[in-house]
């Protein structure tokens, strides 16, 4: 049993707990039934229900991270490719996974072994950045080809 304060006050019958509570103008509400004997608390059944609630909606703004995408074009410059890095860099470091997404169009479709050169250049480019963790290899999908990439976090820098 514990008062509108937080004081523990032991164990008390149910019907003395339930009058203290009456008496006090306040509600007994049961916290947790999983011990024996259950734990109960002296306080507003209203306060009780909206700090609830308040745990329930922080609960649900805390992401673990999001997938973010990085999109390759076939004939990306040297530059624009460090520029990519960079960024993943600042995906990877939020705690979020990146997609690598390489679109292939028409003729390109054909020169997927110069596709996966590219990537594996951005890839050691990011490594140099901050150390990487390969999710899911280079999938050959519709549109082109994808992978998955998070960060080590394994390995110190």
């Amino acid at each position: 049993m514990i008062d509108e304060s937080g004081k523990q006050l032991g164990v008390l019958n149910i019907f003395e707990a339930i009058e203290l509570a009456k008496s006090k103008g306040l509600d007994l509400i049961q916290v947790t039934e999983k011990v024996e004997p259950p734990v109960c608390r002296i306080m507003e059944y209203g306060k009780y229900l909206y700090h609830l609630q308040k745990k329930e909606k922080d609960a649900k703004h805390h992401k673990a991270g999001e997938v973010k995408g990085i999109r390759l074009t076939f004939g990306i410059s040297d530059h624009d490719l460090d520029v990519r890095a960079h960024q993943a860099e600042k995906f990877l470091k939020e705690g979020n996974n990146i997609r690598l997404e390489m679109v292939l169009r028409g003729r390109e479709k054909a020169l997927t072994n110069f596709a996966r050169e590219k990537i594996n250049k951005f890839l050691e480019m990011l490594k140099k950045l901050i150390p990487i963790k390969i999710e899911s290899q280079i999938k050959r999908e519709f549109r082109g080809l994808t992978m998955i990439v998070s960060h080590d976090k394994s390995i110190k820098t």
